[in-house]
């Protein structure tokens, strides 16, 4: 992955929200739910899972969209760009919107999820595939293989 100065900028459509992200991702994703469909207006969201401390925002305050919860879907206030996910049940992670960086080409998804509501026509080249959300306890698992694949 190419990560000059070990450094990933990007930004929200409009860029008053730009996000800075340090180090290797420790995962990268493709979900194919149908709230990631239609969020993204795609066949899938792309994302890759940072430490929280790896992350860095500035410009203006970014806002929650989509469905409150459990899951906080961070949102540039004024384009509505919908630039990462929070979720108390990840930890202290942040779930980036890969498609938010400035050159996403390198952030190919290792994994994939609930393929059980993806498009019929729509593939990925992930090299894991769960049907719903993988059990918490694959993680540490999955986290190890990708490091080690050096994608």
């Amino acid at each position: 992955m190419a990560v000059e100065s070990n450094v990933t900028e990007g930004s929200c459509r409009c860029g008053q929200v730009r996000l800075k992200a340090h180090g290797r991702p420790m995962l990268t994703m493709a979900c194919h739910c149908t709230g990631c469909q239609k969020m993204t207006a795609s066949a899938f969201s792309l994302s890759a899972l940072y430490p929280q401390d790896a992350v860095e925002v500035s410009g203006l305050e970014p806002v929650i969209g989509g469905l409150h919860g459990e899951l906080h879907h961070y949102c540039c206030p004024y384009c509505m760009s919908w630039l990462f996910t929070r979720a108390e049940v990840m930890g202290p992670f942040v779930n980036l919107r890969a498609t938010m960086l400035d050159d996403a080409r390198d952030f190919r998804p290792f994994v994939e999820t609930y393929t059980s509501e993806m498009l019929p026509w729509a593939t990925t080249p992930a090299k894991h595939s769960f049907e719903k959300f993988p059990p918490m306890e694959a993680f540490a698992g999955l986290i190890a293989e990708f490091a080690g694949a050096g994608a």
